[in-house]
């Protein structure tokens, strides 16, 4: 068993049932997330989200660490972070069943979103059906206007590069 606790400074420490820490994840995108307010898993405990105080959400996929969290081989990988709610995520679940996202937010809305790609479906009480079969066209919140961020290794990997912006011109 794995104790995984949420904190302000965006960070999510996973602990073994010894109280020893094991790992300590922090968002990857380059939007700052805010203090964590929920957690959850699936029924499995392969995918970690977090739910913030901003109205992100973040997905990490666990299922290699969980393995063998010895091994330092294995990651927990990052794989979505987006902005689904204006204020503060309250609650999230995942409905496997579905492939589905449920979240709620302190603005008392509660909305749909496809579990992998991130696509929103919409929120309860809209006029028109749920259709949970097409996630071929992007729609977003009418109060979010960033589209889902997908974390590929490729740009970790670039991002850790560093830049000098200052160079020396001895011309000038």
């Amino acid at each position: 068993p794995i104790l995984a606790s949420a904190h302000e400074s965006s960070c999510v420490r996973l602990w073994s049932i010894q109280g020893n820490l094991m790992k300590q994840l922090l968002p990857f995108s380059e939007q700052p997330s805010g203090p964590l307010t929920t957690l959850c898993t699936d029924i499995f405990t392969k995918i970690l989200l977090a739910g913030s105080k901003m109205g992100y959400i973040i997905r990490w996929n666990m299922a290699s660490f969980l393995e063998d969290p010895r091994n330092k081989k294995n990651e927990i990988k990052e794989e979505l972070c987006r902005r689904a709610h204006a204020t503060k995520v309250v609650e999230l679940f995942i409905e496997e069943e579905k492939n589905v996202i449920v979240t709620a937010s302190i603005d008392g809305s509660v909305r749909l979103w496809h579990a992998m790609t991130g696509y929103y479906f919409g929120y309860f009480g809209q006029t028109r059906k749920f259709e949970l079969s097409d996630t071929s066209r992007l729609i977003l919140p009418s109060d979010v206007s960033a589209f889902p961020a997908i974390i590929k290794e490729e740009s970790k990997k670039k991002e850790k590069k560093v830049k000098y912006p200052l160079v020396l011109d001895r011309d000038k």
